[in-house]
């Protein structure tokens, strides 16, 4: 669609309660644009090529409702105007007179001051500050990143995945892509939406209500469980198991080969990886993320983990529960993770290994031995945090460090010739 002048117009479907309008992106993002007293209303972006069908437009939905009603389902304890309608959440400092904030780092209360917000999700500590503004209206929960994190699903919904560009209606209900290679002895659950150039090799299980989008592969025997998100490009290697809800997003890798070779007589011969990858449920894995498969058994990622982007795990690995994982982490093989660990940035694992439950490595940090429970790690090699912190802030200007003990030399050198 082009304006009278030639140029490209980008337009937006917008569904309320009474009906369905077609507005111009510049006019629906407008914040007065957007009335209040619709109770819910949804809109999606249409290109200007694109058809006006509402099954071909990515829809967010967005609830408009008053702080009263918004605290009561997420738990929190409204003071001040309850009455305000809001529609969206923002960050403290960008955040609009229709949307909710938060604060749960201190170093974000003294936007307080300034934030123009309809109200900040604060804990009771906060609330009670003489520092924070009584004119300001706060929804004081005892989480209040959690909270945040409730008011964002009530006000926006959970991402919504579309069905195929090329859906049929006569085609398995309009949710597989008749470009979708499926064999014949794959069994895919209900409700399973597979898009177009997606693969389930023979013998692979997909389970009910799960997203395959574009170019995602399911290898032989491979088992998928229930209400799995499977980004594109994503590709799970044959007889690997994922558990149910989990999520991997874009060109992300479960059960290649691990690295294993024996070295004889100058030339490295591989090791047949005979193992499998098991991923439990409720897993989430960022773009990029490589999990070998074991030379024997299974390398296993624990109930509830979650990593970042480009995290590589390497053969035979078992990482427990919960554990939350940053980007560039590296963990060689046959390393064993407890429970609830937290590995920051570009953290690397030293092969045959154990780190125990709760354990917190700082950026950076190269884990060579053991690590026990509880305990918190930084520098490279990983010492107790503290020492960690005491050995960069003594090394932060070395040269200056350096030239003093050359100047102390020289004293003590003339001292002695005296």
């Amino acid at each position: 669609m082009q304006s009278q002048q030639g140029e490209c117009v980008s337009w937006v479907l917008v569904q309320f309660e009474s009906g369905t309008g077609l507005w111009p992106v510049d006019t629906f993002l407008r914040r007065d644009a957007c009335a209040t007293g619709f109770k819910l209303y949804q809109y999606g972006f249409v290109q200007p090529h694109g058809l006006l069908r509402r099954d071909t437009v990515q829809w967010l939905q967005m609830n408009v409702m008053s702080l009263n009603e918004l605290a009561e389902r997420i738990g929190a304890r409204v003071l001040g105007d309850g009455s305000r309608n809001v529609s969206r959440c923002a960050s403290i400092e960008k955040a609009g007179s229709d949307e909710v904030a938060f604060v749960a780092n201190a170093k974000y209360a003294r936007f307080l001051n300034s934030t123009k917000a309809a109200a900040v999700l604060v804990d009771a500590a906060v609330a009670q500050d003489p520092r924070t503004p009584k004119s300001l209206t706060k929804l004081v929960a005892d989480d209040p990143y959690f909270a945040f994190r409730n008011a964002l699903i009530e006000l926006n919904g959970q991402r919504t995945h579309p069905t195929p560009l090329d859906a049929d209606a006569q085609f398995a209900d309009g949710k597989i892509s008749p470009r979708a290679a499926i064999h014949p002895e794959a069994v895919v659950g209900r409700d399973t939406i597979i898009h177009p150039f997606a693969t389930v090799e023979r013998g692979a299980r997909i389970g009910n209500g799960c997203v395959l989008y574009p170019g995602a592969y399911v290898g032989e025997e491979a088992v998928v469980g229930d209400e799995c998100l499977l980004f594109p490009n994503v590709t799970i290697y044959d007889r690997c198991v994922l558990g149910n809800r989990v999520t991997l997003h874009s060109s992300t890798v479960v059960g290649q080969d691990g690295f294993g070779y024996a070295t004889h007589k100058g030339a490295h011969h591989k090791i047949p990886q005979t193992g499998i990858v098991v991923i439990e449920d409720d897993v989430e894995l960022g773009a990029g993320c490589a999990i070998e498969r074991s030379a024997m058994g299974q390398t296993r990622i624990g109930a509830g983990t979650k990593f970042a982007d480009l995290i590589s795990i390497g053969h035979g690995c078992d990482i427990g529960k919960h554990c939350l994982f940053v980007s560039f982490v590296g963990v060689s093989g046959s390393v064993e993770v407890g429970n609830y660990v937290v590995l920051g940035g570009q953290v690397g694992v030293t092969g045959h290994l154990k780190i125990g439950d709760g354990v917190q490595a700082m950026a950076r940090s190269a884990i060579v031995r053991d690590v026990p429970a509880g305990a918190k790690v930084g520098g490279a090699p990983a010492v107790p945090a503290e020492i960690a912190r005491r050995n960069v802030m003594a090394s932060v200007d070395l040269h200056k460090l350096v030239k003093r003990v050359r100047d102390l030399e020289r004293q003590l050198e003339i001292s002695k010739t005296q």
